[in-house]
């Protein structure tokens, strides 16, 4: 899934909830249910997610959402094989950048 969002420093959870296309109330419980997730908070309590957050939750989308995994499974997967499956994942997610940008430039023509 490749997701367009702008060079910020911080992204509200709207913004998030928008480009992973899921409700709210869904990135709040993965918030909850896994330790990798840590947006800021103001006083209000409203969260404000960094680019590490956001690649962390793709990588929580990706395994939940696309590939199927339980919750308890996603949180073993990404305690036990982080960095292997990380470092596919980011190579998956490049490769669909570029094909974006393919079907774009196809279209454009």
């Amino acid at each position: 899934m490749h997701i367009d969002l702008p060079e910020k420093r911080y992204y509200g959870i709207g913004e998030v909830a928008k480009a992973f296309n899921v409700n709210t109330s869904l990135i709040r419980f993965w918030e909850k249910e896994f330790d990798v997730i840590k947006p800021k908070k103001n006083a209000k309590g409203n969260r404000k997610f960094t680019p590490e957050d956001i690649k962390n939750l793709r990588f929580i989308y990706h395994l939940v959402k696309e590939r199927g995994f339980t919750l308890e499974g996603a949180k073993t997967h990404i305690k036990e094989e982080k960095q292997e499956a990380l470092s596919n994942f980011e190579i998956i997610a490049k490769l669909e950048g570029i094909k974006a940008k393919l079907i774009k430039i196809k279209t454009q023509l």
